[in-house]
């Protein structure tokens, strides 16, 4: 039997197509899926926003590879993966060094200073010094003037402080009493009645109006703390990686401290941006994120074929616990 003689009325047989009202469509496996979620999961907002639907592997993967051929063809594209290629290849490699992966290096003995793995060990970790100056010093004029604005609102306890702070950072970061704002108030639409303290600096920093209807709660204070300190102090480790590498040789260098501060300067940086993905994304589970034309169309498609999506970030089947706090 095929859709097109099928009954609206009656249960489709598993692995039965499905076809829109407009065309024979034909549903593929990864949406013919046997969970029914409650209308309550996958029904619209109020104002009729929905998440951007998930896509199957393969044209996600599709997607992505062209989305990151056009970052790739543009200037700073092409320098960033060109870095991070480097960063990669010469960290793997030094990794490997360490780990005595080239027995054939080893003479007169791993360890013998003059040893090709002992030399090749520092011309990478040479090279590596060097990879790492790009973000650290490249970054720092921006990491000091948030750490400036920091401390103007937390030593001198001046407000603008943290609302410049809440300009640069406006991806994340949310004032305290932004989560009462109505929901139309954005940088095009800031009323006489908005207080300051819920207003970035410069005002067109204003987050756009949320798409679900709901606003994000205020980022909490010692997140914001964290974030700057450990960019700030992964410049600092860094200076230090960069004295202790260039101001003293191979055969008087502490090997126990270069190890120890490229671990720092890493496991700092990495710790501060994991920190600014988890409140990005804790944004956009309140807020939403923008559809994309593509995104419009398959939501409109897989209506009319009966093919529901979650309403929530990333289309998943919420926990049971969790169905009533969009935070977790």
């Amino acid at each position: 039997m095929t859709s097109a003689n099928h009954d609206e009325n009656q249960p489709l047989s598993p692995g039965e197509p499905r076809a829109s009202d407009v065309g024979a469509t034909r549903v593929t496996p990864f949406e013919q899926t046997t969970l029914t979620p409650s209308q309550e999961l996958t029904a619209p907002f109020e104002n009729g926003y929905h998440f951007p639907p998930k896509y199957p592997w393969k044209e996600a993967t599709k997607y992505e590879l062209a989305a990151f051929w056009r970052f790739f063809t543009t200037p700073m594209g092409f320098f960033w993966t060109i870095y991070g290629l480097n960063v990669v290849a010469w960290g793997g490699m030094i990794f490997l060094l360490l780990c005595n992966a080239a027995p054939a290096m080893c003479y007169p003995t791993c360890d013998h200073i003059d040893s090709p793995r002992r030399k090749w060990i520092e011309w990478d970790a040479q090279i590596l010094t060097w990879l790492f100056c790009v973000p650290a010093f490249g970054f720092a004029p921006w990491r000091f003037r948030d750490l400036y604005y920091l401390l103007k609102y937390r030593i001198l306890r001046k407000p603008e402080g943290l609302r410049r702070l809440a300009g640069i950072h406006n991806g994340w970061l949310r004032l305290p009493g932004t989560q009462d704002l109505p929901v139309d108030i954005g940088p095009n639409n800031i009323t006489a009645d908005v207080p300051l303290s819920c207003v970035p600096i410069p005002e067109k920093k204003m987050p756009q109006p949320p798409l679900t209807g709901t606003r994000a709660p205020p980022t909490k204070m010692w997140k914001v703390e964290f974030v700057i300190w450990s960019m700030v102090w992964n410049t600092f480790a860094q200076c230090c990686l960069c004295g202790i590498m260039w101001g003293m040789n191979r055969y008087d260098r502490p090997s126990w401290a270069t190890g120890f501060l490229v671990a720092i300067a890493c496991l700092i940086a990495m710790a501060g941006g994991y920190v600014m993905f988890l409140e990005g994304q804790k944004v956009s589970r309140f807020e939403g994120v923008p559809l994309s034309e593509r995104d419009q169309e398959r939501l409109a498609r897989d209506k009319e074929l009966g093919v529901p999506h979650y309403n929530n970030l990333g289309d998943k089947k919420p926990k049971e616990k969790n169905k009533g706090d969009p935070e977790k």
